[in-house]
């Protein structure tokens, strides 16, 4: 059975696809298919192809609005006005609505018209408001910096480095991102981030980093346990012991299990978290102990062990998209935390 098919969209002059009407008003046909244009028939592109073919017009379609006034208008515009005036025709075409009644070079809107003025002027606020946005978050004294970091930084380590920086960098805003080291690579890799401090430092083709320090890491026992009175400890000694860990997608997680891995034994895990002082808290209950860095202040209900052997540190870089252009911000930023290489952590 044949099928009968409506005709393809067709775009105006001025976009990619030829314009197969004459200049006499006359029916055209239509390329390969051989029919007629039926007089007064308008083709209308494709959704996708409407929105690129109408933006750049927009603005030009809101000054004659306002202005209800052809040479006015391409005046305000800086557009000659046989452009303009052909502009707007190609509008009303591409839509199939008349937008605008004429009389000479003297227009006014039809109800039509008014109703797309109004969406009209809604988005070219919105994108002004846009630019104005990235312009100011570009802005090299008072711009934005998305950073991210663990949360076992967020007490002390990245308030004192944003402390020290803001004293020479008073205006620069940042939008702060406390999770773990796999969510800051998606968010770079997303574009919501500019730097994240994490560990481990990661391994990506698509990622620049650059290790800053290092940090110890120690075994943490209930006060009454019985390795409480030691000050340091070979972490198999704690073989037989539960352990209680951050979840398998942190960092802190896969340095826990490799280094147990080290000292001859898995460790069985009986709570996982997603703080560090939670786990402390767990500790401080009985629950198990863990192996964690020195945290902001001492607390009570634990004892933390120094471990010498395997050697129980982890590495704290920062990260970067490989390729990413820096605003004026980001780079202040990032020049600052590579200054801080081997004094970012307090001894």
């Amino acid at each position: 059975m044949a099928h009968q098919h409506s005709p393809q969209p067709r775009l105006s002059p001025g976009s990619n696809v030829r314009d197969t009407s004459n200049r006499a008003g006359r029916p055209a046909t239509v390329g390969h298919s051989g029919t007629a244009d039926r007089p007064g028939e308008t083709d209308r592109p494709e959704s996708v192809d409407l929105v690129r073919v109408l933006a750049p017009r927009l603005a030009h379609f809101a000054a004659v609005a306002r202005t209800e006034h052809v040479t006015r208008a391409a005046q305000e515009t800086g557009v000659p006005q046989s452009t303009l005036s052909r502009a707007m025709v190609r509008l009303e075409q591409d839509l199939g609505v008349d937008l605008f009644a004429r009389r000479g070079r003297t227009v006014s809107l039809t109800p039509a018209g008014r109703t797309f003025l109004t969406s009209v002027e809604r988005a070219l606020g919105e994108i002004g408001r846009a630019a104005e946005e990235v312009r100011a978050d570009a802005d090299p004294a008072g711009g934005k910096v998305a950073f991210g970091f663990l949360h076992t930084m967020g007490a002390e380590t990245v308030p004192g480095l944003l402390h020290t920086f803001r004293a020479e960098h008073p205006r620069v805003r940042f939008t702060l991102v406390q999770t773990y080291g796999e969510a800051m690579i998606e968010g770079l890799r997303a574009g919501d981030l500019d730097l994240c401090l994490t560990s481990p430092v990661p391994e990506a083709p698509d990622l620049f980093t650059r290790r800053l320090d290092e940090q110890k890491l120690r075994l943490v026992v209930p006060v009454d346990h019985r390795l409480a009175g030691r000050r340091r400890i070979r972490l198999a000694e704690a073989a037989d012991e539960i352990f209680v860990t951050l979840e398998p997608r942190y960092g802190l997680r896969r340095i826990t299990d490799g280094l147990c891995a080290e000292a001859g034994f898995r460790p069985r895990v009986a709570f996982e978290g997603e703080e560090a002082e939670t786990l402390r808290g767990l500790v401080a209950a009985g629950l198990g102990v863990a192996l964690l860095p020195p945290p902001p202040v001492p607390r009570p209900g634990v004892v933390e062990l120094t471990v010498t052997a395997p050697r129980a540190v982890r590495e704290i870089g920062v990260a970067w998209l490989e390729g990413q252009p820096d605003t004026g911000p980001v780079a202040a930023f990032k020049r600052f935390l590579l200054s801080k290489r081997g004094s970012l952590l307090p001894d």
